[in-house]
């Protein structure tokens, strides 16, 4: 198996858990600031679960801004975009650099 194999199949199922572990990451913050209005506590066992929670949005919403930024070079619709890769992560990013690369190479040869 070379790595385009490896890519094609491994990629979807990596984007399928990416996209489950950050809306269960955006319901547990949802579920924090609930908490916080209503004077409550989140079970202490979760503290480390909302650590890296905290860290996975940022690093998805900082790609969902690059993904925006580069997408119209790649002719796509920015906030599509960035929407889709906030949700996938760095495989969006892949993605859209990952075409265009394929787009040269198929113009050359």
């Amino acid at each position: 198996m070379n790595l385009k194999d490896i890519k094609h199949k491994l990629f979807p199922i990596f984007k399928i858990i990416s996209i489950t572990l950050i809306t269960s990451s955006i319901g547990l913050e949802l579920w924090n600031i609930q908490t916080s209005i209503t004077n409550s506590q989140l079970p202490n066992i979760l503290t480390p679960a909302l650590i890296i929670a905290h860290v996975a949005l940022s690093a998805h919403f900082i790609e969902g801004i690059i993904a925006a930024y580069y997408a119209p070079s790649r002719n796509q619709t920015s906030i599509k975009y960035a929407t889709y890769t906030f949700f996938v992560g760095i495989f969006g990013l892949l993605e859209l650099f990952d075409n265009d690369e394929e787009k040269g190479l198929k113009e050359k040869g």
